[in-house]
């Protein structure tokens, strides 16, 4: 799980006014601890995506960040999953997909791995990713996913 503290946030000169926002909704910065690590994810849904996209920067050290990155996509899309197996209960695909790039990310995977899963499922992928974004076109997007499944299966 990515982590930062409010230190962190105050090095990266955060916004005061979105900084203080986040303050309050964990009891104020001093009483939480300056040093004291909060998820990443109390950003997003606190405080929004923009906030929890530049609070990225303050997680943790650069030479970390290809794993971090990964395994916060790896949430968010974990996040939205189920409104897509809610609509697609036996499609279980991407969630295999998440698991080898969690495994990738902790060294437990190779990136063959990851592409061999990715080249299956890439399609599906791409309209998963519309479909749980809302888009307008959700009839349609519904109508050409299952399309797709019936000529896969």
């Amino acid at each position: 799980m990515l982590t930062l503290t409010f230190q962190s946030a105050k090095d990266h000169h955060a916004c005061s006014t979105n900084y203080q926002k986040f303050a309050e909704f964990k009891g104020g910065d001093k009483e939480w601890g300056m040093d004291k690590p909060f998820p990443l994810l109390e950003v997003l849904e606190n405080n929004g995506f923009d906030d929890a996209l530049w609070a990225l920067r303050c997680c943790e050290p650069q030479e970390e960040q290809d794993k971090l990155f990964r395994l916060f996509d790896c949430d968010c899309i974990e996040r939205v999953l189920p409104l897509f197996e809610k609509e697609f209960p036996e499609n279980k695909r991407l969630r295999y997909i998440i698991e080898v790039a969690r495994r990738l990310a902790n060294g437990e995977a190779t990136q063959s791995e990851l592409n061999a899963a990715w080249a299956d499922d890439w399609a599906d992928a791409w309209y998963v990713a519309r479909y749980v974004a809302g888009a307008d076109e959700r009839e349609w997007q519904v109508k050409h996913f299952k399309e797709m499944l019936s000529k896969r299966i």
